[in-house]
């Protein structure tokens, strides 16, 4: 039995985060769901869209699973998501891209990895207003956390037989504080010889991901460019709707969908589950219950190749509990056969 954080989010995160649930309850394994409330739907019930409750849980349980929250205007946090990760240092963000069969996209075979700085860069948003004309944000990366990001790229590749880290960055430009980050990465790259590295400036690196991204694999960045170029890996793979998302620290995890909270879509049952679910396969390989992550992943794979039991977006009718339901369904048969 495993205790788990379950944030449901906002907007259509309750949705999602109900078809996420079915279709995980069908693999088997027994979690203890601790269900906390998070996002712009319980300001006025709590004052603040990130409770203490909140941290406290996911302190205590080491793992969460995270609806899509929405970023309320006003409340103080620039976006509850960036909070979440400060608070609990998950200084590492995990998003694969991989293309799936039946999901409309330009490119075939797709299969990247993005390692993203989680903590510093210029989207930790350091600004100040000089004048009334004139505002500034600090672009700050340290050694230490340059090193522990890049010692997670390789670690992750080793152990998932990946070939290949690339590290990504504009140090032509910014010499310091790209400059330490792409040294960092050449320390670290030092101690993995069996991991091929190299490096690429972030506007050669998205130009090579549109004409040939066959020729990577694991691509390590700073924070902005790595919210940058993990929506374009999104993009090459069909959109955040297949995306899923991890956030790492030392010993706690949470694991989210990458796509926002679509609140005008809210109530409607007809969003897309699967970044949701593909969270939750990133989950179970987490826990270390592989069977369960691949057979949740091959359900996802099969009902989406099929394409009758699919949301909108992905050329049918069905709900987003339909297609929970489906893939549910999916995982029972994959799990019978496997026993």
């Amino acid at each position: 039995m495993y205790n788990v954080t379950l944030i449901p989010g906002d907007g259509v995160g309750p949705e999602l985060t109900e078809a996420t649930l079915t279709a995980i309850e069908a693999t088997g394994v027994k979690i203890n769901w601790e269900t906390v409330k998070a996002g712009a739907d319980i300001i006025e019930e709590y004052g603040t869209p990130l409770p203490q409750e909140v941290l406290d849980s996911v302190r205590k349980n080491k793992v969460a699973l995270k609806g899509p929250l929405t970023t309320p205007i006003g409340t103080g946090f620039r976006s509850v998501n960036v909070a979440l990760r400060r608070e609990l240092d998950l200084y590492s963000c995990l998003r694969p891209a991989k293309t799936i069969k039946g999901v409309k996209t330009r490119f075939d075979n797709i299969d990247l990895v993005i390692v993203r700085e989680n903590t510093e860069d210029l989207y930790a948003g350091i600004e100040r207003q000089v004048d009334k004309d004139t505002a500034e944000t600090i672009k700050r990366n340290t050694r230490g956390a340059s090193e522990r990001i890049a010692k997670f790229a390789f670690d992750y590749a080793v152990k998932e037989g990946r070939k290949k880290v690339t590290a990504v960055t504009k140090a032509n430009i910014c010499k310091f504080s790209d400059g330490l980050f792409l040294e960092a990465s050449r320390t670290i790259a030092q101690n993995y010889p069996q991991i091929e590295y190299e490096e690429r400036l972030v506007d050669n690196m998205c130009m090579q991901l549109v004409q040939k991204p066959e020729l990577y694999d694991v691509l390590l960045l700073p924070n902005l460019y790595g919210d940058i170029v993990s929506d374009l890996a999104a993009g090459l793979v069909g959109g955040l709707g297949v995306a899923p998302g991890a956030n790492f620290g030392d010993d706690i995890a949470v694991f989210e969908a990458v796509h926002g909270s679509a609140p005008k879509y809210k109530g409607l049952n007809k969003v897309n589950p699967t970044a949701l679910i593909l969270s939750a396969v990133l989950m179970f390989k987490h826990l270390g219950e592989q069977k369960a992550s691949e057979n949740l992943y091959n359900a996802v794979v099969k009902v989406i190749g099929e394409g009758k039991k699919v949301t909108y977006d992905l050329g049918g009718s069905a709900s987003t509990m339909e297609m929970g339901q489906a893939i549910a369904e999916e995982v029972k048969k994959l799990t019978l056969a496997y026993n």
